[in-house]
């Protein structure tokens, strides 16, 4: 799966309980507000799409290092493995941002709900369930946008038919209501020709 791919999911869901919790907060962020925001993106599992970055950085480098030096593989893949290693603890600075970010829009007292609703059992299946009924939603959509053009189109159409008929009937001889206003005969074809 594509990193991009996998921030779709926390991504719309962070935006859509943003929505719901009011103004940005600009206050100092207590320690308890942290751990409540932790707890709720642990819940959420709003950083996980995350965790595979430094693997696949580090694959990357690896393939371009390779590229370049393919008689010095066994090393390049031993320093970059290691090197990684040694990064991966800055994922911390990422959860704490996290942490932050949602403490920043959400109270304590909204995290600590997030975070009881999501770890329940309709929260988790909510999490693993959610982008199915997301995506045959917008099937259903799609579908229910097709029959309302056509249906809209087909009623236009025949109530314009029908507004024409009934004005030629009435003004015999004269130019259409689609003429009105210009020289007589000029405007064409009339749509129910």
């Amino acid at each position: 799966m594509k990193v991009a791919d996998s921030f779709i999911r926390p991504l719309a869901l962070f935006l859509v309980l943003a929505s719901l919790a009011g103004p940005v907060r600009a206050q100092e962020v207590s320690e308890s507000h942290l751990e409540a925001a932790r707890k709720a993106i642990a819940a959420l599992q709003a950083t996980a799409p995350f965790d595979n970055i430094i693997l696949g950085l580090a694959q990357s480098l690896k393939a371009e290092l390779y590229q370049k030096n393919p008689d010095m593989q066994p090393l390049i893949s031993s320093v970059v493995d290691d090197e990684s290693l040694k990064i991966a603890a800055r994922r911390a600075d990422l959860e704490r941002e996290a942490a932050l970010s949602y403490a920043r829009v959400f109270s304590e007292e909204e995290l600590t709900a997030i975070a009881d609703f999501y770890s329940s059992e309709a929260g988790k299946k909510l999490l693993s369930d959610g982008p199915i009924v997301t995506r045959e939603l917008f099937k259903a959509a799609e579908i229910w946008e097709v029959g309302i053009a056509r249906d809209l189109a087909v009623e236009v159409g025949k109530r314009i038919a029908e507004e024409e008929a009934a004005w030629r009937a009435a003004n015999q001889g004269t130019s259409g209501p689609a003429d009105q206003g210009g020289e007589e005969g000029s405007g064409g074809e009339s749509a129910g020709e």
